[in-house]
């Protein structure tokens, strides 16, 4: 439909079983055991430390990230957690919205290097969908984020889906130049989930020195061999590993082992990308191009997307009314459903109908019988005449569809009723209407909302009764 950011419904989800995970970090080298946990609605992705006395929750948000040195960390109130992202991304890809994720330790197993095993474990206990709508947020212009130190370049450009696609140019005769592309988030589980992490020999003694990867594996990290290396670098690379057979591939790779994909490197990047991008907190839709990411880039591109967002979102939920779209009723279906007629018939076209919510207009013209008598040569229309507009348009939510019988709405409540500004002739009301929660013995609960453009007018909740009329 041409009416975005209307009625377009979809909803949060979470793990129907508790899951258990155990495995050694990568860095730290520490026997870390998960459990993943349900959480209720609008809790989002949450990690607490159930190792430390205070038991600390840590909310997977890109504000809570305290080092990006080869992994991701979070950190709240002295709490911290790290190497977070392969299980974001895991998360992303199963799109799990809220979960609590219980560790006793400070970092995430590395397991293979890749999301595949957590997403196979996700798939075991499968996924809950909760009765909470997921709100999508839309980039509505390019956002972009450049490092020119490090040759980075981010952009996110306005997309109707979510898609990524990432480059990488290490300079290395044995990668050389990588690209890999995801073109819809439900791709990510077969296309790159099991993409393995990735470093280069002449960085492991580095990142030992760094006190890092303890926990490493020549099994669970691809080691690429892009310069000279003689056999005793070889040899003690073997011993710190515990490794009896090592060697250099043909192809550059260490001990033989086998890549998944000719550019697994460049998905694996992509994988990081999907699960930085994840901390913005916020379900997004956007094109993704990332030339050369790193986990450092990723978080600082994540906050201008959050940024973005934050100052964008109150304009997200506003319906976009395009006068060439056929209405979902004109005005004659509207009166075989409602009772109203001229001068009370308030709605010219609904436009959109779901379960939950109900898009429509209101014209206001100079011709309006209540101009008449309602602030003579100032016209204004009246807020009770706004408020009722918005419960004629309730009225296609709460009266049942394809009946027969007659019906009537009666008000009970009206709370929190707002004019934030006034309506005049010549103004196009769009009516927005949301089911708060299911009818129950005929009595229905809504939100309603007036917009002229992008600015709300008019918002209040709403009660109503639905009663069927005596047949005659």
């Amino acid at each position: 439909m041409d009416l975005m950011k209307g009625c377009e419904q979809d909803f949060q989800h979470t793990i129907k079983e508790e899951l258990t995970i155990s495995g050694a970090g990568i860095h730290t080298g520490q026997a870390v055991t998960m459990r993943l946990k349900a959480a209720e609605p609008n809790t989002g992705i949450q990690f607490q430390r159930v190792d430390l006395p205070e038991k600390t929750i840590i909310k997977a948000d890109v504000d809570n990230v305290i080092e990006t040195n080869r992994s991701t960390t979070l950190e709240s109130n002295g709490a911290r957690v790290s190497t977070i992202e392969h299980l974001m991304a895991a998360l992303v890809g199963m799109q799990i919205d809220n979960v609590l994720i219980e560790l006793d330790g400070e970092e995430v197993p590395i397991l293979d290097g890749s999301s595949e095993p957590f997403v196979k474990e996700l798939q075991k206990v499968g996924v809950l969908k909760q009765n909470a709508p997921k709100i999508y947020y839309d980039i509505t212009h390019n956002i972009t984020f450049v490092d020119e130190d490090k040759k980075v370049e981010m952009v996110a450009l306005p997309y109707h889906e979510y898609r990524i696609n990432t480059l990488i140019d290490f300079n290395s005769p044995v990668l050389g130049t990588q690209h890999a592309d995801l073109k819809n988030i439900s791709h990510f589980n077969e296309e790159i989930a099991s993409s393995r992490t990735f470093c280069f020999f002449h960085e492991l003694e580095a990142l030992l020195n760094n006190n890092l990867i303890k926990g490493g594996d020549i099994n669970n990290a691809i080691v690429v061999v892009d310069r000279p290396v003689n056999d005793d670098q070889v040899q003690r690379i073997s011993k710190i590993f515990n490794k009896q057979d090592v060697k250099v591939s043909e192809e550059g790779i260490l001990n033989n082992l086998q890549l998944r994909y000719p550019n697994e490197p460049a998905r694996h990047k992509l994988l990081d990308v999907v699960g930085d991008l994840a901390l913005v907190g916020y379900p997004f839709r956007a094109h993704i191009i990332a030339n050369r990411p790193g986990h450092a880039s990723n978080v600082k591109f994540a906050k201008k997307i959050k940024e973005h967002i934050k100052k964008n979102r109150l304009r997200q939920d506003v319906p976009k009314y395009d006068v060439n779209q056929v209405p979902f009723y004109d005005t004659q279906t509207i009166q075989k459903i409602l009772p109203h007629r001229y001068p009370f018939l308030l709605v010219d076209k609904v436009m959109e109908l779901t379960e939950k919510c109900v898009i429509a207009i209101k014209n206001v013209t100079y011709n309006e019988p209540f101009f008449q008598g309602h602030f003579p040569g100032n016209a204004v229309m009246p807020g009770v005449l706004q408020v009722e507009a918005l419960a004629q348009a309730g009225g296609f939510l709460a009266i049942p569809r394809d009946s027969e019988d007659q019906y009537d709405t009666y008000f009970l409540k009206i709370e929190n009723c707002k004019f934030k500004q006034k309506v005049v002739p010549g103004d196009t009301l769009i009516l927005k209407m949301e089911l708060m929660h299911p009818i129950r013995r005929g009595i229905c609960e809504m939100k309603g909302t007036i917009f002229i453009g992008d600015k709300v007018v008019t918002e209040a909740i709403l009660v109503a009764q639905i009663v069927k009329r005596p047949k005659v």
